[in-house]
């Protein structure tokens, strides 16, 4: 029988080239990310996105190191994996998960809800994501942002496995105080103004605004009592 093992009694010639055509083991597993979805990264290629993102939307943010430490970081690195343990009926441990970043960062995704890639949440505090939410790629939000539900009254009426709340395309803007409730979609660069009330579907490109604050003199009665 004849042995399958190289000869090694002869020289080996080491004057050919070497064939580096083929990537290695380490470079293939890189390429196939967390899941076995080739979404262009793993799980350490995105969060390295999700740093460079805060680092370029926050002009307060001067390093890499400092960005970890903002906000919107650890509520999404919480949010993937609360959303995992969500999508195989774990959900007991998402919402623990889903509690303890709301906790520490004062945002609210539920671990239903599905996020696209690079989102940035600036300041954060009190903004609410819903369970049925789709939110595209490159979105921006702002603090108080809700993302809701019109009621379980109407809620209730709803097929099982209809959507209930937005879906928001990409590069769109949410400022501060918006409201956009009910299963409506955004289209791709909206901007949804600040304190802005969102009922219906909002076309690409659109810009939604708030009713701006009146100034009026103030009257003499109040000045008045001011001084009294």
């Amino acid at each position: 029988m004849l042995s399958s093992q190289p000869d090694r009694s002869q020289p080996v010639d080491r004057t050919q080239p070497v064939d580096r055509t083929q990537p290695d083991r380490k470079a293939k597993a890189a390429a196939v990310p967390f899941g076995g979805r080739r979404t262009g990264g793993g799980p350490l290629s995105r969060m390295l996105e999700d740093i460079e993102t805060t680092l370029a939307r926050d002009p307060s943010i001067t390093s890499r190191a400092e960005a970890v430490f903002h906000s919107t970081l650890p509520a999404l690195w919480i949010h993937r994996v609360a959303h995992r343990l969500y999508g195989r009926r774990h959900r007991i441990a998402a919402r623990v998960l889903t509690s303890c970043a709301r906790v520490l960062t004062g945002i609210e995704i539920h671990p239903g809800a599905r996020i696209g890639r690079r989102l940035f949440i600036d300041h954060g505090t009190g903004v609410v994501i819903g369970e049925t939410a789709v939110l595209g790629d490159d979105v921006t939000i702002y603090q108080q942002v809700t993302l809701g539900a019109v009621g379980w009254w109407r809620d209730t009426l709803r097929p099982s496995g209809d959507r209930r709340h937005p879906e928001v395309g990409d590069r769109v803007t949410l400022g501060v105080n918006a409201t956009v409730l009910g299963p409506l979609t955004i289209g791709d660069d909206a901007l949804i103004g600040a304190h802005a009330l969102v009922l219906g579907d909002v076309a690409a490109g659109s810009r939604v605004m708030g009713e701006p604050t009146v100034a009026r003199p103030r009257k003499k009665a109040d000045l008045r009592t001011d001084s009294a």
